[in-house]
């Protein structure tokens, strides 16, 4: 008797999405609120950005109904516009959470499509939490198969593996079944792009864009009987091979059910490239140590893994370059003492005290060391040399921000982002979303015009 074929990648994964309840994702639901309060704290803090704000002059005359919300502004707009904005907003100060195995900032595209989603329809917190949850394992495992070589040849993991996330959890929240789901990811597969070369610019934060809106469109395609090949990921001339090499459907499927990579996360203090983070550290130790006197500086030598050098040995012309640059993450922790929005800024980048100690550092290659950690010394005017080697920063697993850190983070996004909306408000909303049974009407109450109203009627 013939053995069935081997169940396609994804129609395992529809079928774990498929299966899968509010009781099977509960244990996670702290940490899926975690990233979802940091989701807010860095849409906030982007929310009136230049970028953001050509982005939605550019969409709002070719906006449908306007149904869900953008963050940090009071006046809606369509679904498919609403989650491009808002994941372009929480990706673009390189402020977001990391998923640390494959480098994805997992959280912009997958809540920016189901919150838009959401507010569509009647959808509880427990919901959306649970399709959120489920999007993020299918994203990062898909992302886990596929790296280091994926990355590394040039595509933008966040983008190309956040819209299968997307994808899943909007199928999810549709409540497509497994085969339906398994479609949407099939589409997801023809829809997925965004390059590495593009990350000094707003081009970037496009494809992030485009990964939130194109995954809840592939959803809504396979909603009206789209149909994808089964294969669209591992087959001979699907997306893994054609965007990297054969995928290691181990890492893609082991554990499935039963561990979740969103336990994984991991949110950061200061909004730079994840692995300039140990950079700053042991700058800001260094700077404690010679009593935060510059002057004596000579040199200074980082000393990192070939992926901390190829992503920030550059020169720095603008805010986007500091925030991927070795040597401006050098010039905030040693000269200003901190590493916050306003030290990326462009008036901060080109101030001459920063410019002149960005050329007194020099990068160098350990290919000993891992990749997120970095040793940076200090040659003093004495002769002296000072080094601190950092390879666990704040942030990471090892040393995770708490939750006060992530409110603080939030309430610095709605000051530096100019923000009219109420911080508290927003995250007593994110604490309390598993036990709300309208994510779209508590959405719509965070809106200023929204929550004047209703101050007005009370």
């Amino acid at each position: 008797m013939p053995q069935d074929p081997i169940p396609s990648v994804s129609r395992t994964l529809a079928d774990f999405v498929a299966a899968s309840s509010w009781a099977d994702v509960q244990a996670q639901s702290v940490e899926a609120r975690r990233s979802i309060l940091n989701f807010f704290a860095t849409a906030l803090g982007s929310a009136r950005d230049p970028v953001v704000v050509a982005a939605m002059r550019t969409l709002s005359p070719f906006s449908g109904a306007p149904t869900s919300t953008v963050i940090g502004h009071s006046e809606p707009m369509d679904a498919l516009c609403a989650s491009f904005l808002n994941a372009i907003s929480a990706n673009l100060l390189d402020f977001d959470d990391t998923h640390p195995e494959t480098i994805i900032h997992p959280v912009a595209p997958v809540a920016a499509a189901i919150f838009a989603l959401a507010e569509t329809r009647k959808l509880s917190g427990r919901e959306v939490l649970t399709a959120f949850i489920l999007g993020v394992d299918v994203e990062c495992r898909i992302g886990n198969s596929v790296s280091p070589r994926h990355y590394a040849r040039g595509w933008h993991i966040t983008s190309t593996c956040g819209i299968f996330g997307a994808a899943a959890a909007c199928a999810k929240l549709l409540g497509l079944p497994a085969e339906g789901i398994a479609n949407a990811i099939g589409v997801a597969a023809s829809q997925s792009a965004g390059n590495v070369e593009n990350l000094p610019s707003a081009a970037k934060n496009v494809s992030v864009g485009n990964a939130a809106r194109n995954g809840l469109f592939a959803a809504l395609l396979a909603q009206q009987g789209y149909e994808a090949a089964p294969r669209a990921i591992e087959g001979p001339l699907g997306w893994a091979r054609t965007m990297g090499d054969v995928p290691d459907l181990a890492r893609l499927l082991d554990g499935l059910g039963k561990t979740w990579e969103i336990a994984k996360n991991t949110y950061k203090p200061y909004p730079a490239g994840i692995v300039f983070h140990s950079v700053i550290d042991a700058c800001l130790m260094l700077r404690e140590r010679i009593g935060r006197n510059v002057d004596p500086i000579e040199s200074v030598t980082v000393q990192g893994s070939a992926l901390l050098l190829a992503r920030g040995d550059r020169p720095v012309n603008n805010e986007r370059d500091a925030r991927v640059s070795i040597h401006h993450c050098v010039a905030c922790g040693l000269l200003l003492g901190t590493a916050g929005v306003v030290e990326f800024v462009h008036e901060t980048v080109v101030r001459p005290d920063i410019v002149q100690m960005r050329q007194k550092v020099r990068a160098e290659l350990d290919a000993q060391m891992p990749d997120g950690a970095a040793r940076v010394a200090l040659r003093l005017s004495s002769g002296e040399v000072l080094t601190e080697t950092v390879t666990s920063p704040r942030g990471s697993q090892a040393a995770p921000l708490s939750d006060h850190d992530i409110e603080d983070k939030l309430r610095e996004g709605v000051r530096t982002g100019r923000s009219d909306w109420d911080a508290d408000r927003v995250i007593d909303a994110v604490w309390r979303l598993d036990a709300v049974d309208d994510v779209g009407e508590l959405l719509q109450s965070l809106r200023p015009s929204s929550a004047t109203r209703q101050t007005t009627s009370n």
